[in-house]
């Protein structure tokens, strides 16, 4: 009788991944995906936001030894390029010199995630749809494009398909007190596109995440190896100025060339891409518990989706990963089979969901930060003043944006701690003559006073 395999439901990024760690282990791994398989058809545009890797998504990688094939199509990104309302520059770098986030295609990076999941023994189905999952058994039906169903009897379920996940919808109905939320933003996103000159360079600064902050809105341009950007106008859902107030293709060009002007030159399908490309929303998602005895498993989006202002949905996506490997070998080996995947299960929702629950709030305030902030004297300031502090005193100051961002510290702690040093800059920021002082032995022994306080 052949053994029943672990089943990993949706062969996103983080299905994908998952199905990797698992047959690195020896796994019968098989994984139902509802789409059709992206490497036969022509990827979608419109509706994929590029994605900034990390320090912990490259973790997650390196886990598995695929960083560098990864490394293949992806662009570093040392900093934000603001573009202001008159089409001119400033540069803020991210971290320290030689940090960056890395641009990377949606498609191309899943694309590759499957090719290596299939190398190292996945089995992928494409074009099954979870339609259920019995928890008590590890049993689910997916059914087809013609609809015929079919019921798989697993080892153990994975559910990694997605904020709208059937897997969360199971221990939704079977769970007793199951907490579920989810939270739409006003705002939704419609994908553009900068293409690249005729002689295949970029048409801006290659090693940046480009900016367009206008208060209530903005538009964002990611790096693309092709030499193209991949822009995402976020942009409220009704309003004076909104997707709803702009009906035609003359009222389009009129608002990007009042508000975006020196984008528009180089988008000549910009009306286009406009008409065409759909207006998606944004959501944040939250439950509890993710897992049923020894039986079912949520991760990824399926667990905790959330907005992208931080960059960190794959991250932290592919961080649940990298935990649930460790607790693996931590518990795995060492009794009754049953008693440690249990453990192991429970163990894994206990760890993420105060950090998933973290990044999600930051994520909300960071959007607050791109928009409305970046451009704005004081905030310019703080982000001067925080990088000379930390740079004097690395062990007691590390900026929220490279806690996040450069390191793997708990999400929770940084959140905890980006609290307590915004509090902190609020009184620095209010010292007379901070501006022309800011980086002076006066400052840096205040500082050091209030972080020993706090």
């Amino acid at each position: 009788m052949t053994e029943k395999p672990y089943v990993v439901m949706g062969a996103g990024l983080v299905g994908s991944l998952l199905s990797i760690y698992l047959a690195k282990r020896g796994y019968n791994v098989e994984v139902y995906e509802r789409r059709d398989d992206m490497r036969k058809t022509a990827i979608s545009v419109g509706k994929s936001i590029n994605l900034a890797l990390s320090d912990r998504g490259w973790k997650g990688l390196q886990g598995v030894g695929i960083a560098d094939e990864i490394k293949k199509i992806a662009i570093a990104m040392n900093g934000r390029m603001v573009h202001d309302i008159e089409g001119k520059t400033n540069f803020f770098p991210y971290g320290k010199e030689g940090q960056a986030i890395y641009s990377v295609s949606r498609g191309g990076l899943n694309c590759l995630l499957m090719d290596l999941a299939e190398k190292h023994g996945s089995k992928i189905h494409f074009n099954q749809r979870c339609k259920s999952i019995s928890i008590k058994d590890a049993t689910a039906v997916v059914e087809d494009t013609a609809h015929k169903e079919t019921t798989v009897a697993a080892q153990r379920i994975f559910s990694t398909d997605g904020a709208f996940s059937a897997g969360r919808l199971q221990l939704q109905l079977s769970t007793d007190r199951f907490e579920y939320s989810q939270h739409y933003l006003d705002y939704g996103y419609k994908e553009l596109v900068i293409p690249p000159l005729k002689d295949g360079g970029f048409a801006m600064e290659k090693h940046c995440l480009h900016i367009w902050a206008r208060g209530t809105f903005m538009m964002i341009a990611l790096p693309n190896i092709d030499g193209s950007f991949t822009c995402t106008l976020f942009f409220p859902f009704e309003g004076k100025e909104s997707f709803a107030a702009l009906k035609d293709s003359d009222m389009v060009s009129a608002f990007f060339k009042r508000v975006f002007p020196d984008a528009v030159p180089l988008m000549p399908t910009l009306l286009d891409d406009f008409a065409n490309n759909p207006v998606s929303s944004l959501v944040t998602v939250k439950c509890y518990p993710w897992s049923h005895s020894d039986k079912l498993l949520l991760l990824g989006d399926a667990a905790h989706a959330i907005v992208p202002f931080f960059g960190q949905g794959m991250n932290c996506g592919f961080e649940d990963c990298t935990v649930f490997d460790q607790l693996l070998d931590t518990y795995l080996g060492k009794g009754n089979e049953e008693e440690a995947w249990t453990k192991i299960f429970d163990e894994a929702q206990k760890l993420r969901k105060p950090n998933s629950d973290a990044i999600a709030d930051l994520a909300v305030a960071n959007f607050i930060e791109m928009r409305d902030l970046v451009t704005h004297p004081d905030f310019i300031l703080q982000k001067k003043i925080e990088a000379h502090f930390s740079k004097l005193h690395p062990d007691i100051w590390l900026p929220l944006y490279s806690m996040v961002t450069f390191t793997d510290l708990p999400y929770s702690h940084a959140l905890k701690q980006g609290k307590k040093q915004d509090a902190i800059m609020k009184k620095v920021l209010a010292t007379q003559g901070i501006t022309e002082k800011w980086d002076s032995p006066e400052v840096e022994q205040m500082m050091l006073k209030l972080v020993k306080e706090s």
